[in-house]
C-alpha cells in the first residue's frame, strides 16, 4: 500500500442538500476539492447551469441523476447529459441491458457532438439505503444483497459501462472480479463517530479503499461539519492505494 499522489482525486464531495451559494462557499473554503457530485436535489433546485459553473471552476463532475426509464428515454437523457462535461454519469442498472447499451452509445454520440471526451457511465446496483429485509419485503426479491449486486454489476460490465456504484460492503468481492479500470464508486462513507442517517450499508474511508473502491462519495460528514476544510483533510489523510 502507498499514498496516492493526489488523495483529493479519490474523494467525490456530494453536494446534496445545498444550493448554489452553499456550494460556492464550500469550494472557496476547500479549493483542493477536485470531484463533486451533483445529485437530484441540486440539479432540480439550480438547473443545468450549475454544471457549467462548476466546470468553469475546474471541477470534475459526477452527475448522479440515476436515470431509470424505458430505453429510448434513458438514451436521450444520457445523450444530453454527456454534453455537460460531466466525467461520470449514473443510471440504474436495473433499467436493463437494452437501455444500458443504448445509453452508453448515446453518451458517446452526445459528447462527440460537442467535441468532449465521453463520460463514463456508472450502473447503480443496490442503493445504500436498502437492507436485506426491505429488499425482500418491499420488492419480493429473495436474493441476498450480495447476489443482487453481483448480478447487476455483471450486467453493467457486459453492457460496456465504465463501472458501477455499490456500497462499501460489496466492494471487495466485486474488485476480485473486475480490474481497476472498472470504476467501483462507493457512497455510504462515514467517519467512525458519525451518524449513518438514511444509509444502511456504510463503511470507513480507509477500509473501503483497501477493499478496492475507486472513489469515495462523501457528503454530510464534510459538508455539514463545523470545520469542512479540516474534515476534508482528515479524509484525504486516510486515502491510500
Amino acid at each position: 500500500m502507498k499514498n496516492t499522489d493526489n488523495p483529493s482525486e479519490k474523494i467525490i464531495i456530494a453536494l446534496d442538500g445545498m444550493d448554489k451559494n452553499n456550494v460556492f462557499n464550500l469550494l472557496e473554503k476547500i479549493p483542493e476539492i477536485i470531484w463533486v457530485k451533483v445529485g437530484l436535489e441540486l440539479f432540480v433546485n439550480e438547473g443545468p447551469d450549475v454544471l457549467s459553473i462548476l466546470k468553469e471552476k475546474g471541477k470534475k463532475i459526477f452527475l448522479d441523476l440515476k436515470f431509470h426509464d424505458i430505453p429510448s428515454t434513458v438514451a436521450r437523457a444520457c445523450f444530453a447529459a454527456s454534453q455537460t462535461g460531466a466525467e461520470l454519469i449514473s443510471l440504474h442498472t436495473c433499467s436493463g441491458t437494452k437501455a444500458i447499451k443504448m445509453a452508453n452509445e448515446a453518451a458517446h454520440e452526445g459528447a462527440a457532438k460537442v467535441n468532449l471526451k465521453p463520460p463514463k457511465l456508472l450502473g447503480i446496483t443496490i442503493l445504500t439505503s436498502w437492507t436485506p429485509e426491505s429488499l425482500a419485503n418491499d420488492l419480493l426479491i429473495n436474493q441476498s444483497i450480495d447476489q443482487r449486486v453481483t448480478h447487476l454489476a455483471e450486467i453493467a460490465s457486459k453492457s460496456g459501462l465504465g463501472g458501477c456504484v455499490c456500497s462499501p460492503k460489496e466492494v471487495q468481492f466485486l474488485r476480485e472480479i473486475y480490474p481497476d479500470n472498472f470504476e467501483l464508486v462507493t457512497p455510504g462513507i462515514r467517519s467512525p463517530d458519525s451518524e449513518i442517517n438514511d444509509q444502511s450499508r456504510v463503511s470507513d474511508a480507509s477500509e473501503a479503499l483497501k477493499m478496492g473502491a475507486s472513489k469515495l462519495v462523501i457528503g454530510r460528514a464534510i459538508t455539514k461539519s463545523n470545520d469542512p476544510a479540516y474534515m476534508f483533510k482528515s479524509f484525504c489523510d486516510k486515502v491510500v492505494i
